[in-house]
C-alpha cells in the first residue's frame, strides 16, 4: 500500500474530516485481507447475484461514534451502487438501539463488506467512547486529556482522529512534530538543562521543546532554561500541586503516568494543563455495534 508524501502531511489536519486517500487505502487493504484469493465463498455460494437487501447498523451499547467514513467505504468499494445513509456523524453520542446508518443495495456486497465495516467502526468508536469517559470526568477543569504515540502500527492517524471525536486532543503525531526529551535522552545528554539547551540550539525558536521530569529538582532545572512544556511523570496530586505553584504559569504542564478513570479527576484539579495517557488508544474496548439485514 503506497501513501504519498502529500497524504502523510495531511494526517495532521484530520478533524473535521479524514483525508479520503488514507481511508481508501486502509479500507481497501482490509477488504483484500478479508477477501483473500477467492472472495467471499459463503455469500457467493448461498445468495443469487441479483438479490438486493436493506441493512441497518445500530449501537448495542451507549457510546461515541467514530469511523462512519470507513464503514461507508467498505460497502461502496465492494459495490459502488450501494447506498449508505448515515444517521449520525462522527462524535455523536448514541444509546443502545440507536440507528447509526442504513445501507441498501446488492445483498452480496452488504454481507461481504459487513465485517470490515464493523471492525473499523467498532474499534474507532471504542477509542472515542473511552476518550469521552476521561474527558467528561475533567470537563469542570481547564485540563485536557491527550493521547500518546502508543498506537497500533499503521493506525495512529485514525486512532488520533478517534481521540478528537471523543473530546480529547492530540499529542505528537510523530517524532518530527516537536522535541520531547525523555529520561533516556537526559541520561545520555548529561542532565535536563544540557539536553534542553542542546535541543534549542539544534531546533531554533520555532520548535516546541518538552521535557520529562520525575521530581521537583529536575522540574526546577527545566524551568531555569525555559522549557516550553514540562511533562510531570508519575507524580501524585500533592506533588503536582506543588509543581503548579512553582511554575506560576511559565511553562505548560503535562501530567502522565498511571492515569485512570479513578485518578484523572484529582490530577486535573491540581491545575495542570494536559493529562496524557496511552490507555485511550491502547486499552479502549470496542463499542458493540451490529448489522441487521432485511431482504427487499
Amino acid at each position: 500500500m503506497n501513501v504519498s508524501p502529500q497524504t502523510t502531511v495531511a494526517q495532521k489536519a484530520f478533524p473535521p474530516s479524514l483525508p479520503g486517500l488514507l481511508v481508501d487505502d486502509a479500507v481497501r487493504g482490509a477488504l483484500l485481507e478479508d477477501f483473500g484469493r477467492a472472495g467471499d465463498l459463503t455469500t457467493n455460494a448461498t445468495l443469487p447475484e441479483e438479490v438486493t437487501a436493506r441493512a441497518v447498523l445500530s449501537s448495542r451499547e451507549a457510546g461515541t461514534i467514530c469511523g462512519m467514513e470507513f464503514a461507508r467505504k467498505a460497502f461502496t468499494l465492494v459495490n459502488p451502487w450501494v447506498v449508505f445513509t448515515p444517521m449520525v456523524k462522527d462524535g455523536a453520542r448514541v444509546k443502545p438501539g440507536d440507528r447509526i446508518a442504513v445501507i441498501e443495495g446488492n445483498a452480496r456486497a452488504l454481507l461481504s463488506a459487513e465485517r470490515v465495516a464493523l471492525n473499523f467502526l467498532m474499534h474507532l468508536s471504542g477509542i472515542s467512547t473511552y476518550t469521552a469517559k476521561f474527558a467528561d470526568l475533567i470537563a469542570h477543569t481547564n485540563a485536557r486529556v491527550c493521547d500518546t504515540r502508543k498506537t497500533i502500527p499503521g493506525m495512529r492517524g485514525f486512532a488520533k482522529y478517534a481521540v478528537k471525536c471523543g473530546g480529547g486532543i492530540n499529542h505528537r503525531f510523530g517524532l518530527d512534530d516537536a522535541i520531547l526529551i525523555k529520561d533516556n535522552h537526559i541520561a545520555v545528554a548529561g542532565g535536563v538543562a544540557k539536553a534542553i539547551l542542546a535541543a534549542r540550539a539544534y531546533a531554533g525558536i520555532l520548535v516546541k521543546i518538552e521535557v520529562e521530569v520525575d521530581g521537583l529538582e529536575q522540574f526546577d532545572e527545566a524551568l531555569s532554561v525555559n522549557a516550553d512544556v514540562i511533562l510531570l511523570d508519575n507524580m501524585g496530586p500533592e506533588l503536582l500541586e506543588k509543581a503548579v505553584k512553582i511554575n506560576a504559569g511559565r511553562a505548560k504542564l503535562e501530567a502522565s503516568g498511571n492515569i485512570s478513570l479513578d485518578t484523572i479527576k484529582a490530577i486535573a484539579e491540581t491545575g495542570v494543563d494536559y493529562i496524557s495517557t496511552s490507555k485511550i488508544t491502547m486499552a479502549a474496548p470496542t463499542l458493540d455495534i451490529g448489522l441487521d439485514i432485511e431482504l427487499k
